[in-house]
């Protein structure tokens, strides 16, 4: 529970960022989930020439998902720690990062692929109509997208603002393409606390 200097604190930040964007592109929902993120990396390019775009109705479609205790699947345990705890315990979701356990290093070292890879395919069941968030690697960006193809797994609203300089941009060009619904960027910029904002505003919304 936020206390009052913590409250005005954020709705002072909250009033530089709509002062210093000014005009958009984005309705109100939308904006909701941009201006979070902005809050939670003060980088405002977020916000320029509709760098987040939105896919299949995924506001709606993933504040749902979230409302309805759907298994939450990160890619790092970077994005799992900055997902607000007490909306996660009022709707009860399950929230699942896979990619330092034991069987998932042992399946990338049998496969030749990375652990990131393999923490996805571990989690099919969980991907299956949950909430895919992958804020770090966009090899696991990419391995979703096999797997929705394969027709093992399509969750319910994908989250794929992976951050880098090797295959992060085009991971996010693949998820654009995909069909999934889904939150996404472009180019190179993205990151843990930009994944988990977007979780955070769709709750606030819900």
């Amino acid at each position: 529970m936020q206390t009052r200097a913590g409250q005005a604190i954020e709705d002072e930040s909250m009033r530089i960022i709509e002062s210093e964007v000014g005009d958009h592109c984005y309705p109100p929902d939308e904006w909701a989930v941009v201006r979070r993120v902005i809050h939670s990396t003060a980088d405002f390019d977020f916000a320029r020439s509709c760098a987040i775009a939105f896919f299949g109705d995924a506001v709606r479609a993933g504040a749902g998902a979230l409302r309805a205790g759907a298994t939450i699947v990160a890619d790092v345990h970077g994005v799992t720690g900055l997902i607000g705890a007490r909306h996660v315990r009022a709707h009860g979701n399950s929230v699942v990062c896979r990619v330092s356990e034991p069987q998932v290093a042992e399946r990338a070292g049998r496969e030749g692929t990375t652990r990131s890879r393999a923490a996805m395919r571990e989690s099919a069941a969980d991907l299956d109509g949950g909430v895919a968030v992958v804020g770090n690697a966009p090899t696991a960006l990419l391995e979703l997208l096999e797997m929705a193809r394969e027709g093992l797994a399509r969750p319910a609203l994908t989250v794929g603002i992976p951050v880098g300089f090797v295959s992060a941009a085009e991971s996010k060009e693949a998820l654009a393409a995909s069909g999934l619904t889904c939150i996404t960027n472009s180019g190179r910029k993205g990151g843990s606390a930009a994944a988990a904002a977007v979780l955070n505003a769709l709750y606030a919304l819900g």
